[in-house]
């Protein structure tokens, strides 16, 4: 009987290069190369470590070597997982993706996260698109935390490991520039008007495979522009180089902006507040993106 799996090497070369035990570098290294640990704190670390009966990580917390903070990060960077800890915190506070990764509030990023994909993934389920699209984040009002939930919804798709884009398309109040700590002189408003565009994108530090296309310049005719051939266009270009597109839009209640763009997307998701938004609104606006031929993924409650 002939053996039919395929042999190491070819493995191998049909995933990549295998990590060996001595590629994955252990929480105690991390933590000692963070905090420029000595020999002797390290031993004192170990020792305390043995006696107790605890990980490397909570022996040198208690000894006063590390925080919860340093352990978080040596985790992060042991499972390749981007985590912006307490220095990104104090300046972007809204990214609680990043920031807070183990919080209830994250993980419910996440748990939207894994719907979205099922639903508008090519082939993924039933009723999704077959081409791979971008998604447009529309709201009623402003104030519905749409930026945030824009935000933060790209953090979690870019930890998945996917090169990820967020799109400012909020051409009459963009934002994303100040969450996210980019420059946002120069972007999407260029582009459309006929502009060169070089070095629009650009990349979060923070979060290795996450960009950001900012605004630039608030135009005086935004919805001329998203409505023009040039964002399509610039839409099908953008899917062929990122695996994920986020496209943040104006709240409905400027007009038509964020219908346009779900348009062009293919794909909307609403964002509503609880205790703020009215149904009506909300029954319009999906009834109006469903009237543009875009897929409404879902609708989706803030209450933070």
């Amino acid at each position: 009987m002939t053996d039919s799996r395929p042999p190491q090497d070819a493995q191998a070369s049909t995933f990549g290069a295998l990590p060996t035990a001595e590629d994955v570098r252990s929480i105690g290294d991390i933590i000692r190369d963070t905090r420029n640990l000595s020999a002797d704190q390290v031993g004192q670390i170990l020792a305390h470590q043995k006696t107790h009966g605890v990980k490397f990580g909570e022996a040198a917390i208690a000894l006063g070597y590390a925080t919860a903070d340093d352990v978080l990060h040596a985790l992060a960077q042991q499972f390749n997982y981007a985590y912006g800890g307490a220095d990104s915190e104090q300046s972007n506070p809204e990214l609680v993706v990043l920031n807070q990764p183990f919080t209830q509030q994250a993980e419910a990023f996440r748990a939207i996260r894994a719907q979205i994909l099922l639903r508008t993934q090519p082939g993924s389920a039933e009723g999704a698109p077959r081409a791979k699209k971008a998604l447009a984040v529309v709201s009623p009002n402003t104030g519905d935390g749409k930026t945030f939930f824009c935000a933060n919804l790209a953090v979690a798709l870019a930890q998945l490991g996917g090169r990820t884009l967020i799109v400012d398309a909020d051409l009459r109040g963009p934002r994303l520039h100040e969450v996210f700590g980019v420059d946002g002189s120069t972007g999407l408003s260029g582009l459309l008007a006929g502009r060169r565009g070089d070095n629009v994108v650009r990349q979060v530090k923070a979060v290795p495979n996450l960009f950001v296309l900012p605004v630039g310049i608030s135009p005086p005719n935004p919805l001329e522009l998203l409505q023009g051939p040039a964002f399509g266009l610039l839409l099908h270009e953008l899917l062929k180089k990122f695996d994920h597109v986020v496209v943040d839009t104006p709240a409905g209640q400027y007009g038509a902006d964020g219908i346009v763009a779900a348009a062009r997307c293919g794909v909307a998701l609403v964002v509503a507040r609880k205790d703020a938004n009215r149904i009506g609104a909300l029954q319009d606006l999906v009834q109006n993106l469903a009237a543009t031929g875009a897929q409404v993924a879902g609708v989706v409650m803030n209450e933070f």
